[in-house]
């Protein structure tokens, strides 16, 4: 027997969980597969800069989020080491959408969400392997539930929602371009750090190519990351995991600039220590034969600069509002494909700027930052906002210059 719905999606993660909620409550028939019978802690991005804040909103997520799993953090700090002072944003009142950068516990999320979905009426099957995803009219998809056999389902879309590693992406036979090795990115839960929490606190060591990143998940908790660069020449440093690796990792967070008494208190690590690399990849133009790409499955920005779930709520957002507007599902989906493309590859730039300015340790980098960076910290409109205006910053060649002050 071969099922029917309007829409499948291969993940129930923010994404999937996401888009199923939006479409299921004005009507649509949504499935859902969701590989995981209970979200685990996972090494993630938990923050949504206040562009992602203002998708949530449209969503219909920021009140469920707030006041279930998530706390809105006003300031963002940030120094640059041997540059400057620490400067303090105040987020409500610089970015354009007034809002603070939304931070989340990721499983309680996932959570929140997947059940939010189901409430509004789609169908959420936990535990499912799904098998294959063929590009047929309409497309289907091969699942396998239980011990008694496989199960094929079709729809009119089938959206790719499951991630970095998409397997929907490889079915769809979608071609994945990807930027050379540039940094990676390892992260902790901590409890009871010794550090406010009501600032996101980032520091930036230049000289050693190193990122530390302080994010408050409320209740006395708290996600720390250490980004690092891979330095031409020098053989790549052990990636830190497990729990012989954490005094490492603690002391790198101090060598990047994060004060060492936060660390001096009675701190509990409550949460797994991984590193991932974290080079860009994408597809360009994610839909094709009725199969669909949102998410870090459509394209995953270095997440040193902490836009993935911003970008993932603006890809369910633009996705949703063509689907509910134009009945020829083919047409609409081209047309997020088409946004989808500009709105990542504006991200993509910026972030790219930012990484060559601040972490990158060729001689030309190093020279391009001692006669830029003294200038753009005394200007900051220079800095390509990222945090507050995200994708609808002007990502041109004229503020690519501004940036690296050759205007």
């Amino acid at each position: 027997m071969v099922a029917e719905y309007d829409v499948i999606t291969v993940g129930g993660g923010l994404a999937g969980a996401a888009l199923a909620k939006v479409l299921a409550e004005r009507g649509v028939r949504v499935l859902v597969f969701e590989r995981e019978i209970a979200f685990r802690d996972r090494i993630r991005g938990e923050q949504m800069h206040p562009w992602g804040v203002a998708e949530a909103r449209k969503l219909g997520l920021y009140e469920l989020l707030l006041g279930t799993c998530s706390s809105e953090v006003r300031y963002w700090s940030g120094q640059l080491v041997g540059f400057s002072d620490v400067s303090r944003r105040d987020l409500f009142e610089t970015s354009p959408h007034r809002a603070g950068s939304l931070n989340v516990y990721h499983p309680d999320m996932q959570s929140v969400v997947i059940a939010a979905a189901e409430k509004a009426g789609a169908t959420v099957l936990r535990g499912a392997r799904v098998l294959g995803v063929l590009a047929e009219t309409p497309p289907s998809v091969r699942v396998r539930l239980d011990a008694n056999g496989e199960h094929v389902y079709r729809a009119r879309l089938v959206v790719g929602a499951d991630g970095r590693s998409s397997m929907a992406r490889q079915w769809g036979g979608f071609s994945v371009e990807h930027d050379p090795a540039g940094m990676t990115i390892a992260g902790l839960r901590i409890d009871g750090l010794a550090a406010p929490e009501d600032t996101m606190n980032g520091f930036v060591h230049p000289d050693y190519g190193m990122l530390s990143l302080t994010v408050p998940l409320g209740k006395g908790r708290f996600r720390v990351y250490v980004g690092r660069h891979k330095r031409d020449g020098v053989p790549t440093e052990r990636p830190w995991s497990g729990k012989n690796a954490i005094a490492d990792f603690i002391s790198a967070n101090i060598a990047a600039g994060a004060p060492a008494p936060w660390y001096a208190s009675n701190f509990r690590v409550t949460g797994p220590l991984a590193s991932y690399e974290s080079a860009d990849h994408w597809v360009n133009h994610p839909h094709k034969a009725g199969i669909v790409l949102v998410g870090d499955a459509a394209a995953s920005n270095d997440p040193c600069f902490g836009c993935g779930l911003s970008l993932t709520l603006r890809d369910v957002r633009v996705l949703s509002d063509y689907l509910l507007t134009d009945s020829d599902w083919s047409a609409a989906a081209d047309a997020y494909a088409k946004e989808h493309d500009r709105h990542y590859r504006s991200i993509h730039r910026m972030t790219s700027w930012l990484r060559y300015m601040l972490y990158d340790p060729s001689r030309e980098a190093i020279e391009v930052r001692a006669r830029a960076l003294p200038r753009v910290i005394a200007d900051r409109a220079r800095f390509p906002d990222v945090i507050g205006v995200g994708p609808d910053f002007p990502a041109d060649e004229i503020h690519r210059r501004r940036f690296f002050c050759e205007d």
